[in-house]
């Protein structure tokens, strides 16, 4: 009996031995489970942290004059960003953040973004383990950018031009003088060419642009066509070679397009052989067309006979449009025939020019189609086009019949998922912009500052 309760008492000894071993297996098991899962929590959160903080500072990247400036503000702002998506203490958690390494590599800038943090373990403290460390890496590059600003300058905004002064200069701010390279135009009955785009170098003379827009004074009609075809021509203009890898046409306007520029055909062919506007206007009822004005000034009347002003119609051949655009192929090479004003679609336009009604008729429509042509050659390109709009007149129906929005126009120009459908449709497969709408002065500097967002946010 001795030997056998001796027996029993080793293995209830060997048992207990056992148990506690196993205890301590089984909580370590389940502390790998808790801090494990916990582990996760904060790898996702120090992920989502560093990914923002990566993203703000190539946003901030073009705040300040040189590398050094830039670097210190794209590293600001990654630190603020961090400290806001990622605060000291989360679930017992203490980050380390450092500064972001930020590379410039011509107009390309690639931000590199990294973080730890540390948290204490609770129950696999058993296995030996007091604390568990997570990491995270980003990585975001800001392409580099060749954008097209084109600006409306025609009479109607004469009432709100300090504000468009001011909203197109702040637009001007968000982008890199150093990196991006700009070009400026504006135009009412022709476009001009304010400030071309370097072909080769990089930036561009932001201080100088918004002295520019500063002087602009609003008159005249919209030759809006004319605007767009400068901007496409100018993101052209640089060399396959010297491009950058983001190409934007930003257009801003208040009203439908109404004048049209080409070479147009006169009663008397040796009156005007060479390329003006001719202004319409648009409502809903017949105007008066008038011209010729010169195709690369704002406001100059066209020399010599070219210029008949209201009794242009009585001077124009009875059919005096051209089959193709050529205010800038006068001799009509066909290499460079590439819109089409004698059209069926999508709004009919026949050369008819033997009254004013019907040169009315023909001019209005063929401004409109030739804008939405050159946007969408602009984007077959693989350009973006953004469009902003100012005032109710825009979501008013107007010109000849079938009239339509000028927003619609637009939307169709940005290429934007709600445009009529026949511009969806046309617009499969190319680069999707957008379109803002500023109902009134007040919502010109958001409106901007949306595309402005948009740009930089596709720019990544």
């Amino acid at each position: 009996m001795k030997s056998i309760r001796r027996q029993t008492g080793k293995q209830k000894g060997q048992v207990l031995i056992v148990i506690a071993l196993s205890m301590v297996v089984l909580i370590g098991a389940v502390g790998l489970a808790i801090d494990s899962g916990l582990g996760f929590i904060i790898r996702s959160k120090l992920n989502a942290a560093v990914d923002s903080a990566s993203i703000a500072a190539a946003r901030a990247v073009t705040q300040g004059v040189g590398e050094a400036a830039q670097r210190a503000s794209a590293q600001a702002a990654a630190q603020k960003f961090f400290a806001a998506n990622f605060p000291t203490g989360y679930l017992g958690a203490t980050p380390t953040f450092n500064n972001p390494t930020v590379t410039f590599d011509a107009g390309k800038v690639t931000i590199d973004a990294a973080a730890t943090a540390s948290v204490p373990v609770t129950l696999m403290r058993v296995l030996g383990f007091n604390l568990l460390s997570v990491s995270a890496s980003a990585q975001t590059i800001r392409k580099d950018l060749d954008l097209a600003f084109v600006m409306d300058t025609s009479g109607s905004l004469s009432p709100v031009g300090s504000t468009v002064i001011s909203s197109a200069q702040l637009f001007l701010s968000k982008f890199n003088p150093a990196l991006d390279r700009m070009a400026l135009i504006h135009f009412s009955y022709g476009a001009e060419v304010d400030t071309p785009i370097s072909k080769v170098a990089r930036g561009f003379d932001q201080a100088g642009m918004k002295t520019t827009i500063g002087n602009y004074s609003f008159d005249g009609l919209t030759n809006s066509a004319e605007g767009m075809w400068n901007g496409r021509d100018q993101l052209n203009s640089i060399a396959l070679a010297n491009r950058s890898s983001l190409r934007v046409i930003v257009f801003f306007s208040d009203g439908s397009p109404n004048t049209i520029s080409s070479v147009f055909k006169f009663k008397k062919p040796a009156d005007c052989t060479t390329p003006g506007s001719l202004v319409t206007g648009d409502g809903t009822s017949t105007g008066t067309p008038a011209g010729l004005w010169r195709i690369d000034k704002q406001g100059t009347t066209a020399a010599g006979k070219c210029n008949q002003d209201t009794n242009i119609v009585k001077n124009l051949d009875t059919a005096a449009l051209p089959q193709w655009y050529n205010a800038h192929n006068p001799t009509n090479l066909p290499a460079l025939q590439e819109f089409p004003i004698i059209t069926a679609t999508p709004r009919s336009v026949t050369n008819d020019t033997s009254s004013n009604s019907a040169t009315w008729i023909n001019v209005n429509r063929a401004s409109r189609n030739l804008l939405e042509a050159v946007a969408a050659k602009a984007r077959s390109e693989g350009m973006y086009v953004f469009t902003l709009g100012l005032g109710s007149e825009l979501t008013a129906a107007n010109g000849p019949a079938p009239s339509d929005k000028g927003e619609d126009i637009l939307k169709c120009m940005a290429n934007t998922p709600d445009a009529l459908s026949r511009c969806v449709n046309a617009g499969a497969g190319q680069p999707v912009g957008i379109y803002c709408h500023a109902a009134n002065s007040n919502e010109l500097k958001p409106c901007f500052e949306k595309l402005a967002s948009a740009i930089l946010r596709i720019s990544m």
